[in-house]
């Protein structure tokens, strides 16, 4: 499995390609599934304001934008992250965009050279819950993923979510892998004939404590079904 970075953006507004910068990169690395504590948190100056709606999402001021490095000047190191990996992005389109269009202005080529693949957990979310809502709350609201305090948008935040959310959306692909990883082949068993004839299981009976204990837990089945177990229509052995 390749190293995957979870990223997210903030931006000054909607449109890479009218003018529009990023402000905030967010990365958290995982390794086998596992975050590693490796992530990358960057502010940028975006040499222009954001739009008005834009801060209402992000809450990051111009003001405190001002004496953060330009993209170009640390485009090197984040290419250095990203390399080789697989980027876990939710809404890719947007985040390549404008990741595509700061490396254009920097002089680097676009990023599919640099990493291994883009993962859209929105595409992933779309195919599972066809229909829904399947933003990052509602997917954080639907699988159990704590976002109590996500009040503003904030790229790490969103990032170290998505994480979470992307496990959750990819748990069975887990269990798989586990259930292939864990089944030796034909060939690693060793051929040895096994006597089972004389092999005698000892059988353990229940105390009489454990015999109660038991009554009393199918007695609060039976009465939270309303009687209608089905043990109680079945012939005494």
């Amino acid at each position: 499995m390749p190293r995957q970075i979870v990223l997210d953006t903030e931006t000054t507004g909607l449109s890479a390609d009218s003018g529009d910068r990023i402000i905030e990169l967010g990365c958290v690395e995982l390794l086998n599934r596992k975050l590693t504590g490796n992530n990358l948190h960057l502010y940028f100056n975006p040499g222009r304001d954001s739009h008005e709606d834009a801060l209402k999402v992000h809450g990051i001021s111009n003001e405190f934008l001002k004496d953060k490095p330009r993209f170009a000047e640390l485009v090197d190191d984040i290419l250095q992250y990203l390399q080789g990996a697989e980027l876990i992005i939710h809404n890719a389109a947007f985040d390549v965009g404008f990741l595509n269009k700061e490396l254009e202005l920097a002089g680097h080529p676009a990023l599919a050279h640099c990493v291994e693949r883009v993962t859209d957990t929105l595409a992933m979310a779309k195919e599972l819950y066809p229909g829904k809502r399947n933003s990052l709350d509602a997917l954080c609201d639907r699988l159990g993923v704590d976002n109590s305090g996500r009040t503003l948008h904030g790229a790490l935040l969103d990032a170290e979510l998505l994480a979470d959310v992307y496990i959750h959306l990819t748990r069975g692909q887990k269990a798989l892998l586990i259930a292939d990883e864990a089944q030796p082949s034909a060939t690693d068993l060793p051929l040895l004939p096994i006597d089972l004839h004389a092999l005698v299981l000892p059988v353990l009976h229940a105390n009489a404590q454990e015999q109660q204990a038991h009554a009393e837990v199918l007695a609060q089945i039976d009465k939270a079904s309303g009687g209608k177990t089905i043990w109680r229509t079945l012939p005494s052995i």
